[in-house]
């Protein structure tokens, strides 16, 4: 018998919020350099690995990027040039 850690319906609202948060092809320019905008996308993308059994390191990965652009350490590269 497994044993659900988590309340009914928080793996589906991870799941939205993350989607809610991710930045797409049509605001990437606009909000690829929002820190605080990368930094809530990338927890909602940890959150949504540890409620899904995700690896630990991913987590723990996705969670320090996360920190990375929440502490402004953290910048868009910019374009590459051609």
């Amino acid at each position: 018998m497994t044993v659900n850690l988590w309340p009914d319906g928080a793996v589906d609202q991870a799941k939205a919020l993350h989607q809610s948060l991710s930045i797409g092809d049509r605001d990437w320019h606009r909000l690829k350099s929002n820190a605080d905008r990368r930094g809530a996308e990338l927890l909602a993308a940890a959150i949504t690995q540890l409620l899904q059994n995700g690896e630990r390191g991913d987590v723990e990965a996705l969670t320090e990027q996360a920190l990375g652009w929440i502490r402004r350490e953290l910048k868009d590269p910019g374009c590459p040039h051609r």
